[in-house]
Formats: C-alpha cells, sequence, structure tokens
C-alpha cells in the first residue's frame, strides 16, 4: 500500500487527535470533500481521480427544485445544492469539550456550516449541519445530512462483502436491543455494478424513537480489525443508510428526519436558519466489544450530571408482575414494608392511582382517585416516608385520553392535527409541547407532585406512537413534529433546572424511546416491559450497548409461586445495572426473601463500580435462541460477571475475558452465595468456565487479577 503524499497543506484540514485521523479537502474549486475519518491513517491502494473523489462530499443536503445530479433511486446521492455548495472559510478551536471544527460553505445565498465536535480522550465526534437563508427567496429543503462519509470501506484489499459486516441494532416491545450481525449480500447489497440501487436504510418515523431499531449502528472491517460507529441523538424520526456509489465505494450518511422517509420537508425562508440533529460517530482499532466501551465513555461525559448516577439508589415499582396497575391504599401498605425489609431506597406508584377504574382512556388530569386512597394519596407516600424511602409516582405527561374530562374545556390546539383533525392513538391524543398552554398544564402538574405530594421520583411513561407529525404551524408533519420534539427536550431541561433533586425514569412502553437526546437528560432508562424472566436475561445482557449500565434499569420481580433458582435468576438479571425490584414480595417465603435482601445488599457493595465499568459479553451479545448468555462489566482489575444457564445439555460455559490472558486471577461465585456453582480460571487461555448444575439458573461471579 502506498501511503497518501501531502501535497498541498493549505488544501487540507487534517486532525490527528483522541486516536481518530479526519483529512478534509478543499480542492482549487473549492469543492469541500471528508476524504477520511477512521482509527486508521489514510492509505489509498491507487490514486483516484477527482471525478471519483467528487463523490466525498462533507454535505448532502437536497434542495427542492433542484436536480439530484445521480441515478440514485431513493438514495440520498447526488444531491444539489450539496453538490453546489463552496468553501468559504473555517474555523478551528477549542471549548470545553474538546477540538472544535466548523466549516463555512455557501450556494447562491445559502450558507452551510458543518460542525465537528471532537470529545477529548474519546475517538467520537459529535457532527451537525446548520443552514442559514441569507439569500433574496425561499429555500425549500428536503433532506440534510448530520454526517456523510465515502469510502467506508476502503482500508484493506479484500471485496466489502468479504471482509466487512453491518451490525443492526433490532428493538421492539418485548425484545430490545437485539443486535445481529450481517454481511452486506446478506442485506441485498451485492457488487453487481459499480454501484447499484439498492441502499440498506433503516429509519424510524414518529414519537417512539427506537421502536423498531436502536438509533444506532456499527460498521465493522474485519480485514483491518476496525469498526466504525454511530448513534443518532433525536426523540424522534430519524435514518441513516449505507450503500455504493461511484467506482465500488460504499458511503454512510446519518440524519434526522427526512422528506422520502419521514415526511419531513422545511421551507427556508429569508432570514431563517435551520440545524439538523445531532449525531455521534466513531472509529476504533479493535471489535464490536470496543466500540460500545468508547460510546459508553461518550454518553457519561456529555449527559448531564447528577447526583443519581453516582448513587444507583435502589427502586422498587409496584407493576411489574405485581399490582400492575391497580393500586390501593390497602395493598400497598404491605409492599412498603417488605420492600423497605429488603433494602429498596425508593418506592415508585405506578399507573392507575389517577382514576378509580379503567383508565386508559382517561388519563390527563393526573389526580388522585379517592377510590383507591380514600384518605388521600398522601397516606401511602407518607408511609412510604416513614419507612426511609424516596416516594414516586407515574406518569405519562405528553398524552390525554379522549374521554380525559379535561378535553371539552380546552382547545383542540393543544393536539398533534393531521387534515384539520387532531390525531387519535390508541385511545390518546399527543400533547404539542409547542404550545404554551401545554407547557403551563405540565409544568402545574409537575409542581403538584414535586410540591404538594412530595415526589422525588417520577416514571416518565410513553405508550402512543403519533406517527409523521403534525400540520400546526409547521411546512411538514414532520417538520412539526421536529418542532414539538425540540420543545419537549427544552421543557425537560427546565424541569431538571428547577428541581435539580428530582429522578425522572425515561419509559417509553419500556424501551421504545431508547435514545440520546433523552438519556443525555434522563439518569435512568426502563429497559423493558418484558414479563418472562427468563426471556428478560437476554435482554438484560444486551442493553448495556444501547445505553450505560448505571443509567439502565433492569426488572427483578420474583413471582407468586417461583422458587429458589428463580428469584435468583431474577436478582441477577438487574444485579449489574439498575435494580427495579417488583413483585410481590410481601407473600414470598422467608427463604426466598432472604434471596432478594442478600442480592440487594451485595448491590449495594459493588454500585460504586458500576459507573466506572465497561460492558463487555464473553460470549457475544445474546439472541433469545441461545442456551448460555453472559454479561460482564470491567472495572480495571476487576470484572463482575453475570452468567445465565437458559435451556443447555450442557452444565458448563466457557467465557473468554479479553485481556486477561496470561495473568493470574481469583475467582469466587458472589450471588447467590449458598448455592451450587463451580468455577476454573485457565490463565494461560484467559478462559473462566463455569459449571452451573440447572437448566434456567443464573450467578455473579467476580474474577480479579492479583
Amino acid at each position: 500500500m502506498k501511503k497518501m503524499e501531502e501535497k498541498d497543506q493549505m488544501s487540507k484540514i487534517i486532525v490527528n487527535e483522541n486516536d481518530i485521523n479526519i483529512i478534509i479537502e478543499i480542492t482549487e474549486e473549492k469543492d469541500v470533500r471528508l476524504l477520511h475519518f477512521s482509527a486508521m491513517p489514510f492509505y489509498t491502494t491507487n490514486e483516484k481521480s477527482d471525478e471519483e473523489y467528487r463523490w466525498h462530499r462533507l454535505v448532502e443536503i437536497q434542495e427542492t427544485g433542484e436536480n439530484q445530479d445521480d441515478h440514485h433511486s431513493m438514495k440520498h446521492t447526488g444531491t444539489s445544492p450539496g453538490s453546489c455548495l463552496k468553501y468559504i472559510e473555517h474555523k478551528d478551536y477549542r471549548n470545553n469539550q474538546g477540538r472544535k471544527l466548523e466549516i463555512k460553505m455557501e450556494d447562491e445565498g445559502l450558507f452551510v456550516i458543518s460542525h465537528l465536535q471532537l470529545i477529548d480522550n474519546i475517538p467520537i465526534v459529535r457532527s451537525w449541519t446548520e443552514i442559514i437563508n441569507t439569500g433574496d427567496r425561499e429555500r425549500g429543503i428536503e433532506y440534510v445530512s448530520s454526517f456523510a462519509l465515502t469510502g467506508i470501506a476502503k482500508e484493506g484489499l479484500q471485496s466489502p462483502e468479504n471482509k466487512a459486516s453491518l451490525h443492526i441494532p433490532h428493538n421492539t416491545w418485548y425484545g430490545e436491543a437485539q443486535w445481529r450481525e450481517y454481511s452486506l449480500s446478506e442485506l441485498g447489497l451485492s457488487n453487481v455494478n459499480k454501484f447499484s440501487l439498492k441502499e440498506i436504510g433503516i429509519s424510524s418515523t414518529g414519537t417512539w424513537s427506537s421502536y423498531k431499531y436502536l438509533p444506532m449502528g456499527a460498521f465493522e472491517n474485519k480485514e483491518c480489525n476496525s469498526v466504525l460507529f454511530w448513534q443518532i441523538e433525536h426523540n424522534g424520526s430519524w435514518h441513516w443508510e449505507i450503500s455504493d456509489i461511484g467506482d465500488e465505494h460504499l458511503y454512510l450518511q446519518l440524519s434526522g428526519p427526512t422528506e422520502s422517509e419521514n415526511g419531513w420537508w422545511k421551507n427556508l425562508r429569508q432570514g431563517e436558519s435551520f440545524e439538523s440533529i445531532p449525531v455521534a460517530i466513531g472509529s476504533v482499532t479493535g471489535d464490536f466489544e470496543d466500540a460500545m466501551g468508547k460510546i459508553t465513555q461518550y454518553r457519561r461525559k456529555t449527559r448531564r450530571p447528577n447526583e443519581d448516577n453516582k448513587s444507583l439508589k435502589i427502586i422498587f415499582n409496584d407493576y411489574m408482575n405485581c399490582l400492575e396497575g391497580d393500586p390501593t391504599t390497602e395493598k400497598l401498605i404491605p409492599l412498603i414494608d417488605a420492600a423497605a425489609e429488603v433494602g429498596c431506597e425508593y418506592f415508585c406508584i405506578d399507573c392507575g392511582w389517577y382514576s378509580d377504574g379503567s383508565w386508559w382512556t382517561g388519563v390527563g388530569e393526573w389526580k388522585p382517585s379517592k377510590r383507591r386512597f380514600p384518605n388521600g394519596i398522601n397516606e401511602p407516600l407518607e408511609y412510604i416516608r416513614s419507612k426511609g424511602m424516596i416516594p414516586g409516582l407515574w406518569l405519562e405527561i405528553e398524552v390525554m385520553g379522549i374521554n380525559c374530562p379535561m378535553v371539552s374545556e380546552i382547545s383542540d390546539d393543544w393536539f398533534f392535527k393531521r387534515h384539520g383533525k387532531p390525531i387519535i392513538d390508541h385511545g390518546r391524543y399527543q400533547l404539542d409541547f409547542r404550545n404554551s398552554e401545554v407547557v403551563k398544564h405540565a409544568d402545574s402538574v409537575i409542581e403538584r407532585l414535586v410540591n404538594e405530594y412530595g415526589i422525588g421520583y417520577i416514571k416518565m411513561d410513553y405508550n402512543i406512537n403519533a406517527g409523521l407529525g403534525t400540520e400546526t404551524d409547521a411546512d411538514s408533519f414532520g417538520e412539526g413534529l421536529l418542532k414539538h420534539n425540540r420543545a419537549y427536550l427544552a421543557w425537560l431541561d427546565k424541569i431538571f433546572e428547577k428541581y435539580p433533586d428530582l429522578v425522572i425514569e425515561n419509559c417509553g412502553s419500556g424501551g421504545l424511546r431508547m435514545d440520546y437526546a433523552l438519556l443525555s437528560r434522563h439518569s435512568i432508562q426502563s429497559s423493558s416491559d418484558q414479563t418472562d424472566y427468563r426471556k428478560y436475561a437476554t435482554i438484560a445482557a444486551s442493553v448495556p450497548s444501547a445505553v450505560t449500565p448505571e443509567q439502565c434499569a433492569i426488572w427483578s420481580y420474583p413471582l407468586k409461586d417461583g422458587d429458589l433458582e428463580e428469584t435468583a435468576f431474577n436478582m441477577v438479571n438487574a444485579m449489574l445495572m439498575r435494580v427495579h425490584q417488583s413483585g410481590h414480595l410481601a407473600e414470598l417465603s422467608d427463604e426466598r426473601l432472604s434471596l432478594v435482601r442478600e442480592g440487594l445488599e451485595y448491590y449495594k457493595k459493588i454500585r460504586t463500580d458500576i459507573p466506572k465499568s465497561l460492558p463487555f459479553w464473553p460470549l457475544g451479545l445474546p439472541t433469545f435462541e441461545d442456551q448460555w448468555i453472559s454479561l460482564g462489566l470491567r472495572c480495571g482489575n476487576k470484572c463482575y460477571i453475570a452468567v445465565w444457564r437458559m435451556e443447555s445439555h450442557t452444565d458448563t460455559c466457557c467465557l473468554k475475558i479479553k485481556g486477561f490472558e496470561g495473568k493470574t486471577a481469583t475467582v469466587k461465585c458472589t450471588y447467590p452465595q449458598k448455592f451450587i456453582s463451580k468455577s476454573l480460571w485457565n490463565k494461560e487461555s484467559g478462559i473462566l468456565t463455569v459449571k452451573l448444575p440447572n437448566n434456567n439458573t443464573a450467578r455473579i461471579f467476580e474474577i480479579e487479577l492479583i
């Protein structure tokens, strides 16, 4: 291979920082091209013509009425004014996050600024695009990339079909964070010509940002041992795509909502500006697990600082496999006693507290039911406090049921609309947080919960998908949705500013809004609504790929009719992340309740390590069909390893602990301590062998270098 010669330093912006290499070229014609973005140095196997490099655009923007100059099908390539943008100037400076590049381009009064924010000591760049219309006419925008990179498979000699794989995180209700690895040909992208019309396009449309996929992905070059990885940081619609272009180049483009995929279109009027949604893009030499370690560090560094992600207090929530939306004072008192006895620190009363009976279509006022709480809701809330726990309540602030008494008293401008009518989904209206009256209503609800009821924890749920968006005060349905998404985030920022000690859990029917627009603000995320504790193990082991361990709430819900191994299995599910304790604890046998208590006591001993840990997967990311599952947290010279034996014909499993090869270590089963389990550390191979005697059993092991 021949290393690229640098003929003209003034024509290039070169970054070699944080183990990442970036080369942006500015041609004599003032075209701006992103030639390289990788943990690897820039090598080329042959000299490419200027015609080939023309596809390496820094930004892709499609303007209505302009020629999309490419044989593109539905791909976002050959865009205009993307192809017409000319370099004006750039800034290169440092801020409190790290080095920052701003590259300014222009086309007939349309100024475009590409923002590339490096993060100190992490090989990840936060990227977004700003558009400003200073011209004498309106500009209709159909698509704008937040990040665009052509040549993602250029390193190495093999064809992309032979050397590359794409990691796609499937996500659904009861089945969150299920990564699958594909070759490009398995996804239908094969080398049929210099380029094809097929693209691998992954999108989400609506108010659930992760109902089909997590807003993430990774492209692995196994010949060169490198991974390009990304996350889209948006709580609404988004899109990313990979395909081939030009002379067999592969490109990656990341964006927020688009017109063709998500119904978004923006009429940029004279003097107006628009910012695309931010995305994070990184590169490592190593494997997928190394990439997940780096994005875990990035998430910690870029989220809102808060005490909850340091203390990791244990939450009891009365919903899952417990009261399931039917709380009363009578039912709550024994649960509160049991939760306090085993060591819980928050007690959250889940859904149903605001209605006398069936409540799905009546939500919206958020006032306590007098039938459920004859002496008022303050009675159980005060009882929670008397037991040394912080009380919490469930809330779904963004919706209003069609049978809510407030509906007849307010304007339908509170709601999303399409074609002149309010949108109804699953018996609820979607509230529009651009409406000042909606914001006042939401403010008053939070104020009542915090100041009148003394709430310190809110489970903020969200159980509908409002679809494309709303036509109110918008150029398109998608633009209305994007404005609402941003207005909701602005409201949330003000709530955290006003109530800094308030913990608000992010929930969307479990993990259907698992994105780092919301999670850069919320300290805790509901991972799933999965009710089968055995299936939950697969989700629990996978979800640290989507959320930092200290933000990820996992249910532990011992069953009424379970046994000791079932109780231990439930506890292991949660103990390397955030414990969401539930289940009918007051009805468990003393022996099973002692297992819960043992688990929570052990969790309190190790939880200070969790916010510093990096996740790893000794058996790879799991599927629901796997016979054995494992998740590890690496904390310097110590690892915590959860092991689940599912339905397996063998009673032993070998776990590869990367980086521990050739090192002496101690191994012990730390939970549950009195159960049968055996382990053996093989120093030379770095393999931990564990033996569990029965199916559907789980243990926590600690391995520490000595």
